[in-house]
């Protein structure tokens, strides 16, 4: 028999408690042991969890019962989590997880902490979707070559809806936060962070990169419009907060930001609060993989899939699935600078003779050419949208280029730029 301690019986907890409960027969015939939820810990011992185990408000009662063998940590944050995971596998016991901030942080350090325990964090990164067993197993004869993921349901929902409904901006946000796919205050989501602390996992058992937030590029989805909107549609294109890693030489590149795909593209069609992953291995080529990114019985189906594994195995596996740093082959984070793509550019101009060729004049300045153009009058009639596609270019001259056209007096609003993935 093997106890479970669930700290944070929220909706993945509670769901979690359940499952191990309703589907215990199969769990134990895959596991080999009857998994039992022992002991749960709540900030709230008022509030009813729906569950039937027994609660307790103090952490220190999982943390020092010895009949307890996997740790479950579902209470969110970074700091105090870290501590709480620090101190369970220095008391010889495993640990699941699926707090994405804490592991964006100190998942090295953690892999350095774990000594002989094991620790799972499938959970983390896309909810019920297996993509770190596929990246740490399935994939291990793999050079990854890329990585492209839509990993965050609440952005995946808006932008779907204003490419297919043409709902602007803070329409169907509002409409998320009422569904409850997105929080009241949504910065999280939509400003790219969350998807970014699932990319950085994934980074690191792909490349073996210890990367922050703070290092990587990260971009939201704030700043869409219906004229990006129009744009995307016009020429066969979607728009998706992509995840991005790329290998190259030497180097990788990791940014999080919206991205035109064309329609055609698996990740293009992931709508809704679907989660997807594009995967390419140098051996087995293009492995997507699909699924939902969040909710209560998704993640706790993965958190679940961790404890059997961990029951299975012990700790056999690699937490970040590298038993031995590649020496010769350290690869390094590239600059944001060095991106090589295609570029989208949204200017509101006045409408007058020769602001078409001056932008076309600035971009030449920087070596960018233009791979399409339309044009949009605005509502005030003296004014335009100029829509523009470039060829691929460097990161550090289409920001120049944009700087430099946005001082033009001709120039009414701050202009936008969306990078191009194909």
């Amino acid at each position: 028999m093997i106890k479970i301690g669930i700290i944070g019986v929220g909706t993945v907890g509670s769901s979690v408690i359940k499952i191990l409960q309703k589907n215990r027969d199969i769990i134990t015939a895959r596991a080999g042991k009857e998994i039992i939820p022992a002991l749960g810990v709540v900030k709230n011992l008022d509030k009813d969890r729906g569950v039937d185990i027994p609660l307790s408000n103090d952490i220190d009662d999982i943390l020092n019962d010895d009949s307890i063998d996997v740790v479950v940590e579902l209470m969110g944050g970074v700091d105090e989590a870290f501590e709480v995971v620090k101190k369970a596998l220095a008391k010889g016991k495993a640990v699941v997880t699926a707090n994405k901030a804490m592991l964006a942080y100190h998942r090295y350090e953690l892999q350095q902490s774990a000594n002989r325990n094991a620790i799972g964090f499938e959970a983390s990164v896309a909810g019920g979707i297996p993509i770190i067993k596929a990246l740490r197993e399935g994939l291990s004869a793999n050079h990854i070559k890329s990585i492209k993921g839509i990993m965050n349901g609440t952005c995946n929902y808006m932008l779907t809806k204003m490419m297919n409904e043409g709902v602007e901006f803070d329409e169907i946000l509002a409409e998320a936060q009422k569904l409850g796919y997105a929080e009241a205050d949504p910065s999280f989501d939509i400003g790219g962070f969350d998807a970014a602390h699932k990319l950085l996992i994934l980074a690191s058992i792909a490349y073996g990169i210890d990367a922050k937030p703070e290092d990587i590029l990260i971009e939201g989805i704030e700043n869409i419009n219906s004229e990006d909107i129009f744009f995307a549609n016009e020429f066969g294109y979607n728009i998706k907060l992509l995840t991005i890693a790329k290998k190259s030489a030497e180097s990788v590149e990791l940014r999080v930001h919206p991205a035109l795909i064309r329609k055609s593209e698996m990740l293009a069609k992931v709508d809704g609060v679907m989660n997807g992953v594009s995967v390419v291995g140098d051996c087995v080529g293009e492995t997507m993989y699909y699924g939902p990114g969040a909710g209560g019985d998704a993640t706790a189906s993965s958190v679940i899939a961790d404890i059997i594994d961990i029951v299975r195995n012990g700790n056999n596996s690699p937490m970040l699935g590298f038993k031995k740093i590649l020496e010769d082959d350290v690869l390094k984070l590239k600059n944001a600078d060095e991106i090589y793509t295609k570029y989208y550019l949204r200017v509101e101009v006045e409408d007058r003779i020769g602001v078409l060729s001056g932008i076309s004049n600035i971009l030449g300045e920087y070596d960018i050419s233009i791979n399409s153009f339309l044009q949009k009058q605005s509502q005030n009639s003296k004014h335009a949208t100029l829509l523009f596609s470039t060829h691929k270019c460097y990161e550090k001259d289409i920001r120049n280029a944009i700087a430099k056209i946005n001082k033009c007096d001709f120039v009414k609003r701050k202009s936008a730029m969306i990078r191009i993935e194909e």
